[in-house]
Parts: C-alpha cells; structure tokens; sequence
C-alpha cells in the first residue's frame, strides 16, 4: 500500500547509479553524485611504441640493401678497372723471365722472353677448349648462337738454356683432329727457339668444373704443382703468344684476362630486394593498407 511505497523512496533516492559515487550535499540532505573517473591505462602508449620501434626497425631493411647494391657498384668500376689494367700488360714490352716465385707473383699476365726448345714426348692437353679468336668473337658479337670449334690448348715442358730450368708453356690450340702429335709432326719444332710468353699463375678448380684426369692425360684446369710433377718442371707457367705460331702447330695468343666479375647479379639483387621492401613499408606505414 501507501506506507509500503513510502518506505521504499528513501531507499531508490539514496541509491547510486552505475559511474556515481554516492554521499551527502552538505546541509541539503541529498545524496553527493561525483563523476566516474577511470584509471588510466598504459596499454594503449605501450601499442603505440611497438608500432613506432617496429616501424624504423623495418626502415632499415630497405636501406641496408640499397647501402649494399650501392658498394657493389663501386666494386664493380674497381673489377672493370682491374681487368682494364691486366689486358694492358699484355702487350708491354716482354722483360727476362725471372725464377723467384715472389715475383713471378707479381707478373701474371706479364709477356716475358725466354730461349729454349721444347720436349715434345711430355705434352698436356688442357680440355675442352675453344680457339680465341677475337676477330671471329666481334663478328658474331650480338649473334644468339655461335658455333666456335673445340679442341684443347697443348702445354709442352720447354728447357730455358740460359736459365738451366725447365718450364711448362701453353703452346696454343689444336681442334679435337689434331690433338694426337702424329697428326701435327710439321709444327713440332726441334730447334733452340726464342720465345715470348705471358705469364700465368694456378688456379684453382671451380665449381662444377671436372677435377684434372692425370693417367688420361684430360686437365681441365693450370693445376702447376701436379703438371710440374707429372712433367719434371719447375711450376712456372706461359703462354705462348701468337707470333710463337708455326705453320701446323697450336695456335698461340690464347691468353683470356679473366677475373670473376659477378658484380652486376648482386647489383640488380640488392636494388631489387630495396625497391620491394620500400614499397612495402610505404604500404604499410606511410599508405595504412586497409585491413
């Protein structure tokens, strides 16, 4: 009834909703209602340094690689230049060869003269080659295929007379026909001969590249301490140049000036790999992608 109802008014009057707090105005006898304050959360600051570390953080990718292509430019133009300088000193004055190996270390690619003759009853044969030709090469410059003939490129021992040593020289390139020296008797030369050589130092076996067959006699790449076993010389190493040619013999001047010079692949590599991952943090921090 009446008196139930009454009873419970003070009571709702006095209660406090959600986000109050309850008490008593002073002198008015009402209840005091003050304002929710929540507390602070440091969830929401914490969210936003994460996006900022992983933003700069991520910043680095791109600019580490086009750091990286960058340096490979500049070792490029320092191979490039190298390879310039080496295919100079090919045609330089040839000087004596010398017997010191520190510095014949330092003549690779260097014409040297020498007199000697050969000892045709111990040859190598440096296989599969093909003849260099740098008149043929610019003719078929630009052309998809060629077609340049095989063969192998002939090291004969060669006793230095002046030197009292005997040394291994590449006397130049014969095609698969004549590789046996039967069939090229004429180019076998007996004589005391003056020569002139470039200097060439070991190397070593590549990838993909055979290891040297020493009973069949099929090298594929200047191993000089086995040859100079095999042969009784001393590891020193020409090649003889093309005016070294006689009539049904190898073919000298077969000298390549060749360093490994990969440079460009890592430039486009790591231009690439930049472009890419400069687009993406473009895309992801700059252009907000939609989610």
């Amino acid at each position: 009834g009446r008196a139930g109802a009454a009873s419970r008014a003070p009571a709702a009057e006095g209660a406090a909703g959600p986000g109050e707090a309850r008490g008593s105005g002073a002198g008015t006898g009402k209840p005091l209602i003050l304002p929710f304050c929540p507390v602070p959360s440091s969830s929401a600051a914490d969210t936003s340094g994460e996006d900022t570390l992983l933003k700069w953080g991520l910043l680095l990718v791109p600019l580490t690689t086009f750091a990286l292509g960058t340096w490979q430019v500049q070792r490029r133009k320092w191979k490039l230049d190298l390879i310039a300088q080496l295919a100079s000193r090919i045609t330089a004055e040839p000087i004596p060869l010398t017997l010191d190996p520190m510095e014949l270390k330092e003549l690779e690619y260097r014409p040297v003269k020498v007199r000697g003759r050969f000892d045709h009853s111990k040859e190598l044969y440096i296989l599969p080659r093909s003849l260099l030709d740098p008149e043929r090469e610019a003719r078929e410059a630009g052309r998809i295929t060629s077609h340049p003939e095989n063969g192998a490129n002939v090291v004969t021992p060669f006793y230095c007379t002046e030197l009292g040593v005997t040394i291994l020289v590449n006397r130049g390139f014969v095609p698969k026909k004549k590789l046996k020296p039967e069939t090229r008797l004429k180019g076998q030369i007996e004589d005391v001969i003056d020569l002139t050589g470039v200097v060439r130092l070991t190397e070593k076996r590549k990838p993909f590249v055979p290891e040297n067959n020493i009973e069949k006699n099929r090298w594929h790449y200047r191993d000089l301490e086995a040859m100079a076993r095999v042969t009784g010389a001393e590891p020193i190493f020409l090649d003889a140049d093309f005016r070294s040619t006689v009539p049904g013999g190898p073919i000298g001047g077969q000298t390549r000036v060749s360093l490994r010079n990969e440079h460009m692949q890592y430039i486009v590599t790591w231009y690439s790999l930049c472009a890419a991952t400069s687009f993406l943090w473009y895309k992801k921090f700059i252009q907000k992608l939609p989610r």
